[in-house]
């Protein structure tokens, strides 16, 4: 935990990477053991909020240490992630930052590096990738390694892509295609999915007896950043045109919202949950996710919902035909057709034997995409960016 603009390490740790074990291994010679050094990882993001970027980090962070990495978390003063990090016992590390190329904020950060002795700085989005180019010139011994999570071509590629990267981390082929066609080389990209845990619901909601609503109403559910890049504002499009009793059966449940509490979307009440902190419970009250997003990476949110059974309908954008097998583990719409997605809606909402079905099918295919294959396949990275 930091105070005073240091990093200090949890009290316990001898030195990096040493395995220390709890004694001597029977029938194993004192001299012949082995100890495997590890390098240590310095993990920066920029993010203010929490949200499924800092979400991965934080579980990449943590997962690594469990595989016996030592790693630091770099984020701004009062950001979640520095919180969580700190709750979970690994060193962090506060750092101003004030624009993308900040020299300011580079040279700290490489003081950072030396003083941790990092032998990766893993920049997490844009603003980090850009400062941490700054910080790391001339020092070669350190790689850097950037992971991108938006499927939108790169800017400043000249800039930013061609040169003082080791390799780049795509969470779905959707972002790798979209660099490549930028001009951003292929064979620095590595694909690395974003992974959720097994969902831990202690406190499942029941929406229907929270909020009074009849026994045959179908919960539809909205998750994530209530943002336009998001469709949080086609989603009154899509209520306004749902048939008679398919309308009168929908109830809106909006997890990520302003917190309004109770609200009506064209019609159809519903419920604005706001940020909720127990995201597996809220989410296992659901029947239909709706994820009508104009953009998306991957879309992790959505692998929530799918690994607790919940079948989901979005558009075919990005990374989301990646995870959604449309009729086996979902329904995939084409890009912005309203239309569409109101008929799967309806499909989901009227068809109880439907919507069984594919989530029967959405939690097997949520098991693709778990934590523990991100990070293993994160560490393959460092591996090789290291070995080269």
């Amino acid at each position: 935990m930091v105070g005073d603009g240091r990093a200090v390490a949890p009290r316990g740790n001898d030195r990096l990477g040493r395995t220390v074990g709890p004694g001597p291994v029977p029938g194993v010679r004192a001299e012949a053991r082995r100890v495997v050094e590890l390098p240590r990882i310095l993990h920066v993001d920029s993010g203010r909020s929490w949200r499924g970027g800092q979400r991965q980090v934080f579980l990449l962070a943590t997962g690594l240490r469990d595989l016996g990495y030592r790693t630091l978390v770099v984020a701004p003063t009062g950001s979640p992630l520095i919180r969580r990090a700190e709750q979970a016992g690994l060193p962090t590390y506060r750092l101003t930052l004030r624009g993308e190329w900040d020299i300011r904020s580079a040279r700290e950060l490489r003081a950072v590096a030396r003083e941790w002795d990092a032998g990766v700085v893993h920049a997490h989005d844009a603003r980090t990738h850009s400062i941490a180019r700054l910080a790391l010139l001339g020092k070669r011994k350190t790689r850097l390694v950037v992971t991108r999570r938006v499927a939108f071509p790169p800017k400043q590629v000249r800039l930013k892509y061609r040169y003082g990267v080791d390799a780049f981390i795509a969470i779905s082929q959707a972002v790798k295609t979209a660099m490549v066609k930028a001009g951003v080389q292929a064979d620095k990209i590595e694909v690395v999915y974003s992974g959720v845990p097994a969902p831990q619901v202690k406190r499942p909601r029941n929406w229907r007896r929270e909020r009074g609503w009849p026994p045959n109403s179908v919960i539809c559910g909205i998750v994530g950043a209530m943002t336009q890049e998001k469709g949080l504002d086609m989603v009154a499009g899509i209520a306004r045109r749902l048939p008679g009793e398919v309308f009168r059966r929908t109830r809106l449940v909006l997890l990520g919202g302003k917190g309004q509490g109770g609200t009506t979307v064209s019609g159809v009440e519903g419920f604005d949950a706001g940020f909720v902190e127990e995201i597996h419970d809220a989410i296992s009250g659901l029947d239909v996710l709706w994820h009508p997003a104009r953009s998306e990476g991957l879309g992790t949110s959505v692998i929530d919902a799918m690994a607790l059974g919940i079948p989901p309908i979005a558009f075919a954008v990005g990374g989301l035909p990646e995870v959604i097998e449309d009729g086996k583990s979902g329904l995939l719409v084409p890009a912005g057709d309203i239309a569409g997605f109101v008929r799967a809606a309806a499909a989901l909402i009227s068809d109880d034997g439907l919507r069984s079905m594919l989530g029967e099918g959405a939690r097997q295919r949520a098991g693709e995409f778990n934590s523990k294959r991100m990070i293993e396949r994160t560490a393959d990275v460092y591996n090789r960016v290291l070995a080269g």
